[in-house]
């Protein structure tokens, strides 16, 4: 006699293409699959060394050499039913305008099958007088601003000023790496949701990753949520792409290296699912793969809900893409 068990993979899929299928909220599609050979060795470097590692790939690639990545990024999407995409592109000095010809392009093949919405990366800040002429640039092109507050260190209020008030200036929403280091000393969620209220965009703001705020003591965690609450904060996690964060001598609560969801989801604040980096030095076994990155939230923080994991990997998703 064959013993029946409870499925819960496939009653959480079904919940998934019930609601239309995947979203993945945060990707970073035209520097996909570029790992090579040569830049193997770059793979243990950190992420601050990674960002500078990155200014050759993007000198040497032409338009059509993005085209290419974001399309094979675009194709396996699609292939598993992915709805919606939220790509961040790079626009700098470095690689210039040739990101966003692309993912023209991009759009014109794709946009009747999978709904795209840009997002601009910030490897240079936007305080520097030539980083900030190419934000501008991207902040007219691009659905969604951009924000990676360590790249202005030290002044970081600054740099989420202009974000902010870029993104309320063009009517977008704002997305925000933050609290990426899974490191008691980073508050900076703090900062960005305090600022989320002082430029009245409630609503419209999404933390990417919010890993440090899983390190802090219990009684911090809670004062964070209930300002989520406040300024109707939203949060994307990409559990793969951090879950290797470093063993440090850091004291904090125990904690896993993934955005604490087992606490904001039920608390009621949204959480959409990102993919981030796929076959990259950031990311070099990272496989696109929407079911593991949910998979492993799921496990890693032991929230077996499904209709909240299906929210997550779905309508949050939508929400936090604007649409």
């Amino acid at each position: 006699m064959r013993v029946k068990h409870l499925d819960l993979k496939e009653d959480l899929m079904s919940l998934i293409r019930k609601n239309g299928g995947f979203v993945n909220a945060h990707a970073h599609l035209d520097r996909a699959f570029t790992l090579n050979k040569e830049n193997l060795i770059y793979v243990n470097r950190t992420l601050q060394e990674k960002w500078g590692l990155c200014n050759e790939l993007k000198r040497r690639s032409t338009v059509m050499d993005i085209y290419d990545r974001m399309a094979k990024g675009i194709e396996l999407m699609i292939s598993q039913n992915v709805q919606a995409i939220g790509t961040f592109i790079d626009v700098d000095k470095i690689v210039k305008d040739k990101s966003i010809k692309a993912a023209q392009k991009i759009r014109d093949k794709y946009g009747k099958d999978i709904n795209i919405k840009y997002i601009n990366q910030i490897h240079y800040g936007v305080l520097n007088n030539k980083a900030r002429e190419w934000f501008d640039i991207a902040s007219e092109f691009v659905d969604i601003i951009g924000g990676l507050p360590e790249r202005d260190k030290g002044k970081e209020k600054e740099h989420i000023d202009i974000l902010l008030g870029t993104a309320k200036s063009f009517g977008k929403m704002a997305h925000v790496h933050i609290d990426q280091f899974n490191s008691p000393s980073q508050r900076d969620t703090e900062i960005l949701v305090r600022k989320v209220i002082e430029h009245k965009m409630e609503g419209r703001v999404a933390g990417i990753h919010v890993i440090s705020l899983a390190a802090q003591p219990a009684a911090y965690r809670k004062k964070i949520y209930n300002l989520m609450k406040k300024a109707e904060f939203m949060v994307i996690s990409a559990p793969i792409a951090w879950i290797d964060s470093k063993r440090t001598e850091e004291l904090s609560p125990t904690h896993s290296s993934i955005t604490p969801v087992d606490e904001l989801v039920p608390y009621g604040i949204p959480v959409a699912l990102g993919t981030d980096n796929i076959y990259d030095i950031y990311k070099p076994f990272a496989s696109g793969n929407m079911w593991e990155d949910l998979h492993l939230m799921i496990e890693a923080c032991r929230y077996y809900n499904i209709e909240d994991m299906a929210n997550v990997a779905t309508k949050n998703g939508l929400k936090v893409l604007g649409l």
